[in-house]
């Protein structure tokens, strides 16, 4: 196609391509009487039907899961939890998507790079390997390449645990506030660590009680109509046990 269509999706490209061959039957060819739409009218009946199988352009791969826990597809690297290391792996290649199984589980889902030499690395695949490795994590590419992204309370709450705990203490229990966005939203799990900053909480622990407890309503325990209560001790008779006056 020329000029080469530019889109941010794929989505986005289907519909503009739709969108330009629906225009298209409006336009007349050199030398032809009729326009692109009626030409295909007269045509329709001489054609074959549609297969009645969508077009599958999912192409079906073999891998295996390298030290860096990552598995090598047309020259790109995309990431699995580090516990597959070193085993066999199935790929689906969609023509945005990657996904990896081993055996029936599905390890990983990411999207396609294309190009040479370059690591799509999902940082949660990582974070069982880190917390045994503390002092590894500043360094570790997956965490240096999302960081950037972090929202501000993230590295506010990471310096707050490092000054507490120390570094090496500090690291692993934020890294537990990471694994908290295996089991929650993102948006909830950083609106309790903002939470938790302000209210100078200190450890992981903390973010998950913020986290189990902010949006549960206060109990309260309704009084029993018609139940006289109890009356008041009287604990002047303790005075007759004796003992120092």
């Amino acid at each position: 196609m020329v000029p080469v269509p530019e889109s941010a999706s794929m989505e986005g490209l289907n519909a503009n391509l739709l969108e330009q061959c629906n225009s298209y039957g409006s336009h007349k060819m050199a030398g032809r009487e009729y326009t692109v739409e009626v030409l295909h009218e007269t045509e329709k009946d001489h054609l074959l039907p549609m297969p009645k199988a969508i077009f599958s352009n999912l192409q079906t791969l073999t891998g295996k899961v390298d030290k860096y826990a990552t598995v090598i597809i047309d020259k790109n690297r995309y990431s699995v939890p580090t516990s597959y290391a070193g085993q066999k792996v199935s790929v689906l290649l969609g023509v945005d998507t990657v996904d990896i199984f081993a055996k029936s589980r599905q390890l990983a889902s990411h999207k396609r790079l294309y190009g040479k030499n370059k690591w799509q690395l999902n940082p949660d695949h990582y974070l069982d390997l880190l917390i045994q490795r503390p002092m590894a994590f500043n360094s570790a590419r997956p965490i240096r390449q999302c960081r950037e992204s972090w929202p501000e309370a993230l590295r506010q709450f990471l310096k707050r645990l490092c000054h507490v705990h120390g570094e090496t203490r500090g690291i692993k229990d934020f890294i537990s506030v990471l694994m908290l966005y295996r089991d929650f939203p993102a948006s909830e799990v950083e609106a309790a660590v903002e939470l938790a900053l302000e209210n100078n909480l200190s450890s992981s622990h903390g973010v998950l009680h913020l986290l189990i407890y902010a949006n549960d309503k206060i109990r309260t325990t309704a009084p029993l109509d018609g139940w006289e209560s109890l009356p008041t001790p009287d604990i002047d008779q303790y005075g007759q046990l004796g003992g120092v006056q």
